[in-house]
């Protein structure tokens, strides 16, 4: 019998094994997991890639990692600021005059969610009102993604949507999650180079790094081989319908979320990032600065979370969800310990899977960072 890496480790850290079976008993489709520590390198899945099949999903297979595409674009911005080519606390406007932008609202703002810009992608207010942007797959707008997944939408037309709303608040006097915070940065990096995003992430960090397994897809909906299959669930005529979205243009999130990725490149990544290979000391301890966001023990830098775990540690972290995929990416502040990992389940406009998603999530990051065979991160100096 062929022995594979996967089923190696699995006879030594069946803990792990063990967790990612019982998320996907939870209701994901399909879990594959990596984890770099002081033992060396486990990776396992569990699930399936497909419904209705019986392949697990590949340990390494391609996947649409949603916001884990700001960590990316937040340190091609940094490695711009070294080179003088943008300061972070000049106004925006100064380099996208275009816009109209708010002269308050700075470099620094935008990469750490402090513009208080309308996220082009629907706001939900502190009362409960939704105020809604393009259609998106979660929400009331489901049937409505699903019409126009394959639409192509520019960056230009996203932050001109997202300025047409009022603002969350006064540049710097808050903190929201935006996309359109992102995609200004992306616009941004592509002023001051005269070079499209694909081709600074390539030339900067991909290239760099040997990310072979990453892409920064722009408008096309394909997603290299191998990887699992994602599916989406609505009501039309009254009828409930699954579908296969592995397939969609990715523009409608644009930065804020369009690239793809394995979970072996991601560990490439942040243990790179952290390391320091990609930026210098003083802009990296800039990126992991903690700025409160009103989240219990969640709080973020330039393009990364900053997160205490239920031990005490800290993380370094950035997720990414999309329609039925998601992303993880942590690691201890020293880049000694990195998880990273892949889900796919059937997603829907009700987002329904959102509570297994976050005892997922504490449930990994706990046996890794927490258990019985690893020291709690410690916070970085």
């Amino acid at each position: 019998m062929t022995i594979t890496l996967s089923d190696q480790h699995k006879s030594t850290r069946p803990e792990l094994q063990k967790a990612i079976e019982e998320i996907v008993d939870s209701g994901f489709v399909g879990v594959s997991l990596r984890v770099h520590d002081e033992r060396g390198e486990w990776v396992g899945s569990a699930g399936v890639a497909e419904l209705g099949g019986t392949a697990k999903p590949p340990v390494n297979g391609h996947a649409r990692i949603g916001s884990n595409t700001k960590t990316f674009t937040a340190t091609l911005v940094l490695q711009l600021v070294a080179e003088g080519k943008i300061e972070l606390d000049t106004p925006a406007a100064d380099y996208l005059p275009e816009f109209g932008l708010d002269r308050r609202i700075t470099a620094r703002m935008l990469l750490q969610h402090t513009s208080g810009l309308f996220n082009f992608t629907g706001e939900v207010y502190d009362d409960g009102t939704i105020v809604h942007g393009i259609p998106v797959p979660y929400g009331t707008t489901g049937k409505e993604w699903v019409d126009k997944r394959f639409h192509t939408y520019r960056a230009e037309e996203l932050v001109r949507l997202a300025l047409s709303k009022p603002a969350r608040f006064e540049p710097g006097t808050g903190w929201s999650y935006s996309n359109t915070n992102y995609v200004l940065a992306r616009l941004l990096i592509e002023k001051v180079t005269g070079r499209s995003l694909a081709e600074e992430m390539q030339r900067r960090i991909l290239g760099p790094l040997g990310l072979s397994g990453t892409v920064v897809p722009d408008a096309s909906p394909e997603i290299p081989e191998p990887h699992a299959h994602i599916y989406y669930r609505y009501e039309e005529a009254g009828q409930q319908k699954t579908i296969d979205v592995t397939r969609y243009n990715p523009s409608w999130v644009s930065t804020g979320g369009d690239m793809i990725s394995t979970s072996q490149d991601l560990h490439t990544f942040i243990s790179a990032l952290i390391g320091g290979k990609l930026l210098s000391a003083p802009l990296l301890a800039e990126m992991c600065t903690p700025h409160a966001t009103g989240i219990p023990n969640m709080d973020y830098g330039l393009g990364v979370f900053v997160q205490k775990t239920d031990c005490g540690g800290t993380v370094i972290t950035h997720n990414g969800g999309n329609v039925g995929s998601a992303t993880w990416m942590y690691s201890t502040p020293d880049g000694s310990k990195t998880l990273t990992a892949v889900l796919n389940w059937v997603g829907d406009a009700d987002m329904s899977i959102a509570t297994a998603f976050q005892n997922a999530q504490q449930r990994l990051v706990n046996e890794v960072f927490c258990g019985d065979q690893a020291d709690p991160a410690q916070p970085a100096d």
